[in-house]
């Protein structure tokens, strides 16, 4: 007698992070997932069941993923990097907010993608969180990725009850040309903020000032030369000067700290505010409850714009691969830089990139990376059949 075997079932978890400049992560679990429900079709028997859960490490899209993952999405019109009103969005479940950098004063807001390395500034974050505090959450996360700005957050702390002024009493508004004008600051405590938890979610290490400064290190990529980088450490170093006149004697101290020169010093600010520092990548796990929702799969597929040596120092990616346990893990990503003997770091099964099937770039072709992650989630379907 011939037993016939049911048809195979097989249970995915999809938690990719964002392909910078192309799709986000919602975007990109989307365009997976058509892909692996499609493999059903292939004449293979069985069913590939898709639960999608788009992530973020703390830095840009961490909004959206909130918000895919359930918390409520609230809008509220800010100051952007040059002072442009943009229309941003924290995250709110009633409980906890989250708050962005990227969609708030970030690089993606510059009007025509113009860098403005000394006139930028971080107020419309700190207008953001404020706009978050009338929520009365218990806690606000700030995500610091995307920074179009290095101010040392103080355009953030303008927006909290910091008042900057110069030699002649002047107001300042904050940006990093400004900072070396600092001669005095005056605080006013909002009571709010004081009975509020703050969560710097970050995994940059980097002080605020020196040769791994916020500066010297991020300084390029919003458009700051030699000269400008220069301007800028000899303002922050006068921003820590004028904390410790205020009354903040562990300044300095806060400068050294790691994380002190994320989002062109925002991670300073955070840290003068009292917020309490936590790896981005294993918060939002955990914010999003990643460990509960991975329980009922049997195959985690996860993935980022670039796999390579950062992603292995535990970047989302590695840190979805390390909580998976047992389970099935396969990655997809723009492009790896990973040789194939290495993916046993990461307990990858399998690795599949856009570059693999496609000579065109396409790094900043949505249309393109979507396409090519639907034939990709076919494949991984048809391969789990």
């Amino acid at each position: 007698m011939h037993t016939i075997s049911a048809p195979k079932s097989v249970r995915t978890l999809i938690a990719p992070d964002k392909f910078k400049g192309s799709l986000t992560a919602g975007e990109v679990a989307d365009a997976l997932a058509a892909g692996l429900r499609s493999a059903s079709s292939t004449g293979r028997p069985g069913t590939v069941h898709c639960e999608l859960l788009p992530l973020a490490d703390g830095g840009d899209g961490s909004v959206d993923a909130a918000v895919a993952s359930g918390f409520s999405r609230r809008s509220h019109t800010v100051a952007g990097p040059t002072g442009q009103p943009v229309q941003a969005s924290i995250a709110f479940d009633g409980v906890t907010a989250v708050v962005e950098v990227a969609n708030t004063c970030g690089l993606g807001l510059l009007p025509g993608g113009t860098l403005e390395p000394l006139s930028t500034s971080s107020r419309g974050f700190g207008e953001a969180v404020l706009f978050a505090l009338s929520l009365k959450p218990a806690r606000i996360v700030l995500a610091l990725g995307g920074s179009a700005s290095t101010d040392g957050g103080m355009g953030m702390l303008t927006a909290l009850g910091y008042a900057f002024r110069d030699a002649e009493s002047r107001q300042l508004h904050g940006s990093g040309g400004a900072l070396a004008q600092i001669h005095s600051l005056h605080r006013t405590v909002l009571p709010e903020l004081a009975d509020t938890e703050l969560v710097v979610a970050s995994d940059v290490h980097n002080p605020l000032l020196g040769a791994h400064g916020a500066p010297a290190v991020f300084g390029p990529q919003k458009g700051a030369g030699p000269e400008e980088i220069a301007t800028l450490d000899k303002g922050l170093q006068h921003l820590v000067a004028a904390m410790e006149a205020a009354g903040f004697p562990d300044a300095a101290a806060l400068a050294d700290r790691e994380g002190a020169g994320s989002a062109g010093g925002l991670g300073y600010a955070c840290l003068l505010l009292g917020a309490k520092q936590v790896s981005g990548a294993d918060y939002f796990l955990d914010l999003l409850d990643f460990n509960a929702r991975k329980d009922s799969c049997d195959v985690v597929i996860t993935g980022e714009g670039s796999l390579d040596e950062q992603t292995l120092g535990g970047k989302l990616p590695a840190a979805v691969a390390r909580r998976s346990g047992s389970r099935t893990v396969i990655a997809v990503a723009g492009r790896s830089l990973l040789p194939r003997e290495r993916w046993a770091e990461m307990d990858l099964t399998r690795v599949y990139t856009l570059a693999e099937y496609t000579d065109q770039d396409s790094s900043k072709d949505p249309i393109l990376s979507a396409a090519l992650l639907r034939q990709i989630g076919r494949d991984i379907g048809t391969s789990l059949l």
